[in-house]
């Protein structure tokens, strides 16, 4: 038997928001984490000068998710908070989820006090067949992958 493991082949990505699935998004990036790198002088035991590569702030990146325009305003009053200077009840823990064709979840982020800092409606064009889309950018202050 095979210890191999095939990758994960997402359909669609939900957002879900204090446990209430928010819309279906068709792209997501940016989920993950960084650390600065801080060079440190040192000097070894055996008298060697060298330079020490060691963590420094973590920071978590924006996230980008794009979906169809539906008749769905959730994500756009959510970004109502923030302009309306209620970045307090904006923030919220929420989850980002990948479901397979027969939207099974197959994998979960969560993020922690996230907040939509941008959101953009569709480039409209009357002569498109393409579907409107819009984009939200979401900031938070922890992300864990917990499936």
């Amino acid at each position: 038997m095979s210890d191999r493991e095939d990758p994960l082949v997402a359909f669609k990505f939900g957002l879900e928001i204090e446990g209430k699935l928010s819309g279906y998004f068709t792209s997501v990036t940016g989920i993950g984490s960084q650390s600065q790198v801080v060079s440190h002088n040192i000097t070894t035991e055996t008298g060697v000068d060298l330079v020490q590569q060691i963590p420094g702030r973590l920071t978590w990146g924006e996230i980008t998710l794009k979906r169809g325009v539906t008749s769905s305003l959730d994500i756009w009053n959510w970004r109502q908070l923030v302009t309306d200077g209620k970045v307090k009840e904006a923030r919220t823990n929420c989850s980002i989820i990948a479901y397979d064709q027969e939207s099974t979840e197959i994998a979960r982020w969560n993020l922690e006090n996230a907040w939509p800092s941008k959101v953009v409606g569709p480039a409209m064009d009357s002569s498109s067949t393409s579907y409107m889309m819009e984009d939200v950018n979401i900031v938070h202050e922890g992300v864990v992958r917990v499936s």
